[in-house]
């Protein structure tokens, strides 16, 4: 399966390089294009086989999936750039550009669409992405999960719920990452060195996931487990709540959605 990625930026190369190091799609399968040379550069010494263009429509022309990761307010004049046939399945990256958008932009209402809100980790296989489709069938919407869940893991939800989703995940990554930041602080006020206390702290994140995500469990109750009474992270919860933590986790996710 051929597949055309538009777009080399944060996103863009993020999602080229999960596919690159996945097993279902061929590197000589994939076709990145953007505007400048550098970033696709970059992709090209990473994985030699992977093809790249500055030509947008020359990466489209052939692919089974066209990827747009571009900006939203990008998304309608690289659309008007493009030749594509009906028979092409368009993935959307552009947050908040809806499918009767895209269908405009298009020119087109039956073609196979999605949408798609990944974060950053995927080119580390780690993401948690969100998918939502238009006019496709049980079996596409399958595959586009098989592909994704190759990079992280992928869940099919509704269009209507993808701005709360996109601020769970493709936001809170950055939320998670701050959480880290300010820990790592903590740690140099207390004689830890800033690259000992990052690998303390994310490896400490990457555990605290692993638990909810194999154990089907819940967060109060591996909190429970480690608050024993009297004890030193009872205290430190309680500080975190006395700060407001939940609450300004909660502000932080509902100004984003």
């Amino acid at each position: 399966m051929k597949i055309a990625i538009i777009g080399a930026g944060n996103m863009g190369g993020s999602i080229a390089r999960g596919l690159a190091k996945g097993s279902i799609i061929s590197t000589t399968d994939i076709t990145v294009s953007n505007p400048s040379e550098q970033k696709l550069n970059m992709l090209k010494s990473e994985f030699p086989t992977l093809h790249i263009t500055q030509n947008n429509q020359e990466a489209a022309k052939n692919a089974e999936i066209v990827i747009l990761a571009v900006k939203p307010w990008l998304i309608k004049s690289v659309i008007n750039e493009l030749t594509l046939t009906k028979k092409q399945i368009i993935v959307s990256v552009a947050a908040g550009i809806s499918f009767e958008e895209l269908c405009c932009d298009l020119n087109e209402t039956e073609m196979t669409l999605f949408r798609l809100i990944p974060n950053t980790a995927i080119s580390q296989l780690c993401s948690m992405t969100l998918i939502s489709s238009y006019n496709a069938t049980p079996a596409l919407e399958q595959q586009m999960l098989d592909i994704f869940n190759e990079m992280g893991l992928a869940l099919i939800i509704p269009e209507e719920k993808l701005a709360a989703g996109t601020a769970l995940t493709s936001c809170g990554i950055a939320y998670v990452l701050k959480y880290i930041q300010a820990a790592m602080q903590a740690g140099i006020e207390m004689g830890i060195y800033p690259k000992d206390g990052m690998k303390m702290v994310a490896q400490s994140v990457k555990g605290a996931a692993e638990l909810i995500l194999n154990n089907e469990t819940h967060p109060s109750v591996e909190i429970d487990k480690v608050c024993t009474p009297g004890g030193i992270t009872i205290k430190g919860i309680n500080e975190l709540d006395h700060a407001g933590f939940t609450s300004a986790v909660i502000k932080a996710m509902k100004a984003s959605k």
